[in-house]
């Protein structure tokens, strides 16, 4: 059994009221349901029950887990019954029912696989340690049937289908590496969220956003304002827009009391902002080199401290993090909160362990609920998603050891770390295929 010592801290906000979910210090956002209130520990019951009644008035209601991460003790598996993991897919409306049967037989069969007893395709979620997202954040769970049937979800509609991709600052150690690991990003996205246009907006400098930035007390790294951020992706959202998202290799935070954030979106707005700074394998090391010993400005419109700032090596690894992130979080802003039926890309995470144990793809109940809302075949995302990990670059830049912005070799797209899943993609095929 695990033992819990939690602190939950309520912030609200009188300021920006443009969006009802809740921001976590790790960047996760919660998107509470409108008509009831999250499911909490005793206790804390009526004090968020009372602030969540109206959430559009207190849109950063916050629970702050202060626990540190403990060492994996006893592993547990959170298992649902064959009935509920059926009902959470297919629903008990007759409507839905009706649409559900009405899905390619193939698809059903591959859907069906969330509630097929030892399936080896999709298996229950487990917790490592206390600090893990579900003990941490309890949430209500979404079944396909409360996805649909909210209101305030959204979804791409006639002249609203393009998802647009803001890179903010250089992602890679030269600029040819970084176009290159944005044209991979988009190319992923593509695959994901397969039948919607992605498309890249001019990369800017952090100056282009005016945004405030300061160097963190305890990890000596540069940060950029994320809310700041925010309202400058608003503003500059273009007509056919269903989402812009702003990404970065510079870290992140909220506001002054707060540590750090990976992220921060607006599922009102269609806007997001994230950053990849604290995927790179350096970024907790102690020789880790983009630490700032002294922030010195000239004016509060010197960027310049930026100008060479400090950029991890574009491993494997960092793209893998970097997809997982990016197609998590865009799938909040169609409405799919985190998950927790089964092993899922939605599931909620409060750590990079937990992160990484995660899957790359959804699970039946989050696939349907993402199908729904965009429209695609599950073959034809499958097949796209295979021809992404295949399709290779080999003209591009490489990133070398030496932290430079003018080495130029070549650079296949590091996909070592995508086998695994290219494998059970594959395996996903073949039911789909029969």
């Amino acid at each position: 059994m695990f033992s819990l010592a939690v602190i939950f801290y309520l912030h609200c906000p009188l300021g920006d009221t443009s969006s009802s979910s809740s921001k976590f210090p790790n960047g996760e956002h919660v998107g509470f349901p409108t008509q009831r209130s999250p499911v909490l520990p005793s206790g804390f019951r009526f004090l968020l029950t009372a602030a969540s009644s109206s959430p559009r008035a207190c849109p950063e209601l916050s629970l702050i887990l202060l626990a540190p991460a403990l060492p994996d003790t006893t592993m547990q598996t959170v298992r649902h019954s064959e009935h509920t993991l059926k009902t959470a897919l297919i629903s008990k409306n007759p409507e839905l029912v009706k649409q559900y049967e009405q899905l390619d037989p193939r698809e059903q069969r591959l859907l069906n696989e969330a509630f097929r007893p030892g399936s080896d395709l999709f298996g229950p979620i487990t917790l490592h340690s206390p600090s893990d997202w579900i003990i941490s954040h309890p949430e209500a769970p979404q079944d396909f049937e409360e996805f649909f049937s909210d209101l305030h979800r959204k979804s791409p509609s006639s002249g609203k289908q393009t998802i647009y991709i803001q890179c903010i600052g250089l992602l890679g150690n030269t600029r040819s590496i970084s176009e290159e690991y944005l044209k991979w990003l988009k190319g992923y996205c593509e695959a994901f969220f397969y039948g919607l246009t992605v498309k890249l907006l001019e990369p800017i400098p952090v100056s282009a956003t005016r945004c405030s930035f300061r160097v963190n007390d305890s990890t000596r790294n540069l940060q950029i304002h994320a809310g700041q951020i925010l309202t400058f992706l608003k503003k500059k959202k273009p007509e056919d827009a269903f989402c812009v998202v702003g990404i970065t290799m510079i870290d992140l935070y909220p506001r002054d009391s707060w540590n750090f954030v990976f992220g921060q979106a607006s599922l009102t707005e269609g806007v997001g902002i994230f950053s990849f700074a604290r995927y790179g394998t350096d970024f907790h090391s102690s020789h880790f080199k983009g630490k700032v010993k002294k922030l010195e400005r000239k004016s509060s419109s010197d960027y310049s401290v930026f100008d060479d700032y400090y950029l991890p090596e574009a491993t494997s690894v960092l793209l893998l993090r970097s997809c997982k992130t990016l197609t998590h979080e865009i799938g909040h802003i169609f409405g799919l909160r985190h998950c927790q039926w089964l092993a899922c890309l939605m599931q909620g995470s409060n750590h990079l362990e937990e992160a990484d144990r995660r899957p790359l793809d959804l699970c039946p109940i989050c696939l349907r609920k993402l199908q729904s809302a965009v429209g695609f075949r599950l073959r034809d995302r499958c097949k796209a998603l295979v021809k992404w990990i295949d399709a290779e670059s080999t003209d591009t830049p490489r990133v070398t050891p030496k932290h430079s912005r003018e080495e130029l070799v070549t650079l296949p797209k590091p996909v070592e770390a995508f086998k695994e899943w290219k494998e059970w993609i594959t395996r996903c095929l073949a039911v789909l295929q029969k």
